[in-house]
């Protein structure tokens, strides 16, 4: 017991500590409008094929995953609690389900969005940005070809819900270990990649060939692995070691080795590939550490459930939750070298998130594989975002 004791007082020790950085501002609640004419003009713009779609039937098996994400969260607790607009959990899933009742109709009735929903605008810029699962090169065994280990979740690795114990640390979580008794922070990525902190301990489920293809998996937080003998595998997201994301992009555009209108996955791995002397240096200024799961089907996003490409969104779910209905409008980059940008106004699903979204930002699920690596890698455009509710359940 009394060791108990001492170690929640190290918690809230470490937790005052770390609520007390300067250098993490807290990031201002998205502020909701609620606009029929934004509504009226954006539906006239709506269509399936920017998604890769031929009708808007083709999104039922993905809002019928939401429907069940949220079929099991309590009907009456906050799932939204923004500036201008608070939403349960059951507003948001009987939103999904009005939408699939309406959804044979879509194509021929685009107007039934209007009809049935209120489009709330959201005033921040937002930043859209692009992801996809990844292929990595990799062995069941390490090799000397395959020797980056690929890393289970840690049975060391322990959670604390701060927001338990006050109101003011709601959505703050504590991620950390017990080590002599007391509480002490994950072990950041250099210690775990460079100096072996987690080696010798069985938590591998796979060896990589390439280093840089882990990062980018942590990234990205799921894959598919290509073994040598010709079978895949994927891996999906299991936890985090909790310290902060940093962009290794906005790294080397402060360090002046790269243009910031040049940053993209891309530019990225082209400059590691090039300075292979800088790659540990370089990997290490991002902290944060992403454990895996083996997995059968996918790719799975933070619902537990299957992501559909160009349909599901990655989202900050303080301020558009798990299940949210969005419809979004953008300029995007070119799908493949040599052809021309794009527009697409279509309806996205929040149905995973990421250690990187946060605030007025959404990430877009491009699909699987090499193919949408150079689309997904170059999408960072401003978006037009809307969230969407049934007007049934606002009475």
């Amino acid at each position: 017991m009394l060791r108990f004791v001492r170690l929640v007082a190290v918690l809230f020790a470490l937790a005052l500590i770390g609520c007390a950085r300067p250098s993490v501002p807290p990031v201002p609640p998205l502020t909701f409008v609620q606009s029929d004419v934004d509504a009226k003009d954006m539906v006239k713009r709506l269509s399936p094929r920017g998604q890769s779609l031929s009708s808007w039937q083709e999104l039922a098996p993905a809002l019928e995953r939401s429907l069940a994400f949220t079929a099991v969260k309590p009907r009456a607790g906050v799932a939204l609690e923004g500036d201008g607009l608070t939403l349960t959990w059951g507003q948001l899933h009987d939103s999904i389900a009005k939408l699939l009742e309406i959804l044979p109709r879509l194509d021929a009735e685009p107007e039934l969005l209007t009809e049935n929903f209120a489009w709330f605008r959201l005033t921040q810029g937002v930043l859209m940005t692009g992801y996809y699962v990844p292929y990595v090169e990799a062995s069941s065994v390490r090799t000397a070809e395959y020797r980056y280990p690929i890393y289970g979740l840690p049975d060391d690795l322990r959670k604390l819900d701060l927001g338990e114990f006050h109101p003011r640390w709601k959505g703050q979580r504590l991620i950390y270990r017990v080590e002599h008794g007391e509480a002490v922070p994950y072990p950041e990525r250099a210690e775990i990649d460079f100096e072996g902190a987690l080696s010798g301990r069985g938590l591998e489920i796979a060896w990589a060939r390439d280093l840089v293809d882990v990062f980018f998996l942590q990234i990205q937080g799921s894959g598919l692995l290509h073994f040598p003998d010709g079978s895949r595998h994927l891996v999906g997201y299991a936890g985090k070691n909790g310290h902060r994301y940093v962009s290794l992009g906005r790294v080397l555009v402060r360090r002046g080795l790269m243009d910031l209108e040049h940053v993209s996955m891309k530019s990225i791995r082209e400059y590691l590939a090039a300075h292979p002397e800088e790659v540990p240096a370089l990997l290490s200024t991002n902290p944060s550490y992403v454990f895996f799961r083996l997995g059968e089907d996918g790719p799975v996003g933070a619902m537990g459930k299957m992501l559909t490409p160009k349909v599901s969104m990655a989202t900050d779910p303080k301020f558009l939750p798990l299940g949210s209905l969005l419809a979004f409008e953008a300029d995007l980059p070119p799908e493949a070298p040599g052809e021309d940008d794009s527009h697409v106004a279509g309806l996205g699903l929040a149905q995973d998130t990421g250690g990187a979204i946060t605030g007025a930002r959404v990430d877009w699920f491009c699909g699987s594989g090499p193919e949408v690596e150079f689309f997904a890698g170059h999408i960072k455009n401003p978006a037009s975002i809307h969230l969407l509710v049934s007007k049934e359940v606002l009475k």
